[in-house]
């Protein structure tokens, strides 16, 4: 039996997505949802095995914050449930749940009740070209966890890896938070290959898996991107 399971940190994926096709709308939930299981079908394709191996796409990422909260400098209220962000996210999330073979587990966005610098403000204000006393509401931004998501991921392929419904997965990550998940695969003998979207990776993260496949178009490379408005076609 060959069969390949395709994890996915939706959060990571969208912001590498930014990156990786930038002649694509990333607000376009409809074209994001069809890149990604092309994405799916390109991994199938560069490790020589047939459409029907793909067991299932797993997305993971968090309903969007649906609370009002207090701005940190003038006091306004701010509806985070009213958000472009937020818009798109639901959006998304009722497209991915239309995709063939693709599973959406949803975690939760927890906020500490606290608003922070945004890194790019400390930045700012270490170099003197901004001053404490000229700091505005967008110089902050609410300090936010996800809850669940990686709990959801260690059950699924702990599921997968002991009821030996797979002998491959593929993680398109960055994150080292994956890796006890990896060697939990690894040690039940699953091949584990890591897609982090061109994006360097930590010497942890590579420790433990089996092999590196990136199948999206490479920064700043003539590669050629599929088509969003294309379905790759998927028989079964």
């Amino acid at each position: 039996m060959q069969k390949t399971a395709i994890f996915i940190d939706g959060a990571y994926f969208l912001a590498r997505y930014r990156k990786v096709y930038e002649d694509r709308d990333a607000g376009d939930a409809r074209a994001v949802a069809r890149t990604l299981f092309g994405m799916a079908l390109d991994h199938l394709k560069q490790l020589e095995r047939p459409k029907d191996a793909l067991y299932r796409i797993f997305f993971y990422d968090c309903a969007p914050l649906d609370k009002v909260i207090e701005r940190p400098i003038s006091g306004t209220p701010l509806d985070f449930g009213a958000s472009a962000s937020a818009a798109f996210r639901r959006e998304l999330h009722n497209e991915l749940k239309r995709v063939r073979k693709l599973a959406l587990r949803l975690g939760r966005l927890t906020e500490r009740g606290e608003w922070v610098l945004r890194r790019q403000t400390l930045q700012d204000l270490r170099s003197g070209a901004l001053r404490w006393e000229n700091l505005r509401d967008e110089h902050f931004e609410l300090d936010l966890r996800q809850t669940q998501v990686d709990m959801k991921i260690g059950l699924d392929i702990a599921s997968l890896a002991h009821k030996r419904l797979v002998d491959q997965l593929v993680l398109v990550t960055g994150d080292a938070d994956f890796v006890p998940a990896a060697k939990l695969a690894r040690r039940e003998g699953i091949d584990v290959i890591l897609d982090p979207m061109w994006q360097g990776v930590s010497a942890s993260l590579h420790e433990h898996v089996d092999g590196l496949q990136s199948v999206c178009p490479r920064p700043g490379s003539a590669q050629p991107a599929r088509n969003g408005n294309e379905l790759p076609q998927f028989e079964g």
